[in-house]
């Protein structure tokens, strides 16, 4: 977990393109995580950004 978004974000990026997956960045209270998509099923997290690799960049939730 991290409290910094723009170390978040690079950190997002660079793991959806090094798995070659979709990634999910999220924030729980002030602290901001990311996991791969297929692993966030159910957890309450508020979902900031999408990652995905295959699309170039990041979507908006």
């Amino acid at each position: 977990m991290s409290h910094d978004l723009i170390l978040a974000q690079k950190a997002a990026w660079s793991l959806a393109r090094t798995l070659m997956a979709p990634v999910i960045l999220f924030q729980v209270d002030d602290e901001f995580g990311i996991l791969p998509a297929d692993e966030l099923d159910g957890a309450d997290v508020d979902i900031l950004f999408e990652y995905d690799p295959y699309s170039g960049g990041r979507s908006v939730h």
